[in-house]
């Protein structure tokens, strides 16, 4: 059985036992995690997701992906260069099951990317303004 699963803006078609490089995920190698944003499952597809569905993996490694180089020269008059590196941070996964109901009743921790975090919204207090009887007793005084 395979299953389409979602994470960090990529979808992958994987298997049991199967081994993932995938964007990289808030877990410490050996955890089991837990993917609940899942698309198809064999012959059924979800609208958008389907229902109750989940696919658990095992974190194997914290890697980094191959060097990329950016090179830019300009032309003409201008003889500059620049060249700009760049490694990506990735998660090595192995799927290990493959569920099709009852994956909020495992009670394994939930994929979540390591830039994503989760912040209380801030509220901006009202400036403090001094009561209007003050300043009419300030100045019947004077």
């Amino acid at each position: 059985m395979f299953a389409v699963l979602k994470t960090g803006g990529k979808q992958y078609k994987v298997a049991s036992g199967d081994v993932l490089r995938v964007e990289k995920l808030a877990a410490d190698a050996g955890e089991k995690i837990q993917f609940n944003e899942i698309l198809m499952i064999g012959e059924t597809v979800g609208a958008p997701l389907v229902a109750g569905a989940a696919v658990q993996a095992e974190v194997i490694d914290q890697i980094k992906g191959p060097k990329t180089i950016h090179f830019v020269r300009r032309r003409r008059k201008h003889s500059s260069k620049r060249t700009k590196g760049h490694r990506q941070q990735l998660t090595l996964v192995r799927i290990t099951e493959i569920l099709t109901a009852g994956a909020d009743k495992t009670g394994v921790k939930a994929a979540v990317g390591a830039a994503t975090k989760v912040e209380a919204p801030v509220v901006a207090e009202a400036p403090k303004k001094k009561p209007a009887a003050k300043k009419a007793a300030a100045k019947a005084e004077e």
